[in-house]
């Protein structure tokens, strides 16, 4: 139909996650990135979102909560198990920066995806997920070349919650110094809008507001 896709993304990571603790989850999380990465190069599709594992789920209390050592181990033993995947069909798997407990600074997360060793792994970097804790242009610095795709949203710090995600420029991230950040490390692919929450009324809105602030942030 003519439609580029800029990549692939699953929910199911928060049901079957890759550091979990039982084996038949975490072997179903493995192979849900292996028919993610072939779906994906059916599609066109050079690179899938993952999330690389929970020490717990913020939406889920009742679920399980992980020893973050034992989070780590599993999360790259699983991904391990994928790089062949990655590698036979040529897509790359960007681990995402979530909500998920691990994987909490940018040198830890460079770090994790250097012990892996593959060009086909990097990060999916999501700008507004490293407000509640950090500033995404020092993420961005030192993930440099390690990022393949981008997410933009925006976070209010004051509310520093679920609650705290917000339009486009309502927020506090510094997009001057994120765009200078992106620039540095030579990124030059696809920035995602991720808005949150959608508007109640007139949910198409939400469209046309987010492309226009991407307008300014782009400096279109």
């Amino acid at each position: 139909v003519g439609i580029e896709l800029s990549s692939l993304a699953t929910g199911l990571f928060w049901d079957y996650s890759l550091s979990s603790s039982h084996d038949k989850v975490k072997d179903k999380a493995s192979g849900i990135v292996k028919k993610m990465l072939e779906l994906a190069s059916y599609l066109g599709v050079d690179t899938i979102l993952v999330v690389p594992g929970a020490v717990d789920v913020f939406s889920k209390p009742e679920g399980e909560i992980v020893p973050y050592d034992i989070a780590y181990q599993h999360s790259l033993e699983s991904l391990k198990e994928c790089l062949d995947t990655a590698e036979k069909y040529k897509v790359n798997i960007g681990i995402e920066n979530v909500w998920n407990k691990f994987l909490l600074s940018p040198l830890e997360m460079r770090d994790f995806i250097d012990k892996l060793g593959s060009d086909y792994l990097g990060a999916y970097f999501d700008v507004g997920n490293t407000l509640v804790t950090g500033y995404p242009e020092h993420w961005i610095r030192i993930l440099g070349k390690r990022i393949k795709k981008v997410h933009i949203k925006d976070f209010k710090r004051a509310i520093g919650n679920v609650n705290g995600f917000c339009d486009l420029l309502e927020g506090d991230v510094n997009w001057a110094e994120v765009m200078k950040a992106l620039r540095e490390v030579g990124y030059n692919d696809y920035i995602t809008a991720e808005i949150l929450p959608p508007y109640s009324q007139h949910p198409e809105a939400l469209i046309y507001n987010t492309f226009k602030s991407m307008d300014f942030i782009l400096g279109r």
